[in-house]
């Protein structure tokens, strides 16, 4: 096995989610976000598409974010009957405790030559992307896909039109010690035939 093969190996299997409750509070420098984001723009994309949008937030940026998620789920789920008191406060101060957001979103290509899922998947690969460079500079991340996501109200904000996708928001901490617990998996042998 080649020394490149070797760390591949390792990088992905040390990847896993990190909460805030992990992170430090120490903040990241902005050139490693930056990385991490040049890597994603090298994901898998049918015909060259390129339907991820990115948006980070640090600094004041997170107290916009935190506010609009906020107020924005409380706007919806008000309407709806769904709001809860506890979710609301959890949006409106969970940003802080991370270094960086990035809100994950598709651009919907509108020539209609490629299938929607073609370019979720294009932008999952973007993420995987940015979860091993994380990894590999020993930063926290893990994907939220809860809070607004699913909401059409929210799009614009994260500069989205009506036929794009809000996918989920990165968040990103200084830890300890990348070095977790492996996420738990079943046997691969549940999950793979061999047809020879």
């Amino acid at each position: 096995m080649t020394e490149l093969q070797n760390a591949m190996d390792n990088l992905i299997q040390m990847r896993r989610s990190v909460y805030p409750k992990e992170y430090t509070g120490e903040k990241i420098d902005d050139s490693i976000i930056l990385k991490m984001l040049e890597n994603a723009d090298r994901a898998p994309t049918h015909k060259r598409t390129e339907p991820w949008r990115f948006q980070v937030f640090t600094g004041n940026g997170m107290a916009r974010f935190a506010e609009f998620q906020s107020e924005c789920y409380k706007k919806v789920t008000i309407q709806d009957g769904t709001f809860k008191q506890e979710r609301f406060e959890n949006l409106r101060t969970k940003p802080f405790e991370a270094s960086h957001i990035i809100s994950v979103g598709m651009k919907r290509d509108t020539s209609g030559s490629v299938p929607e899922w073609e370019e979720l998947a294009a932008v999952f690969c973007a993420v995987q992307n940015i979860f091993l460079t994380a990894t590999a500079y020993g930063i926290g991340c893990y994907l939220s896909t809860g809070g607004v996501t699913g909401f059409p109200e929210a799009k614009e904000f994260f500069g989205l039109e009506a036929a794009d996708r809000l996918c989920g928001f990165l968040y990103f901490g200084m830890v300890k010690d990348i070095n977790g617990p492996k996420s738990p998996r079943r046997p691969l042998s549940e999950k793979i035939k061999w047809n020879n």
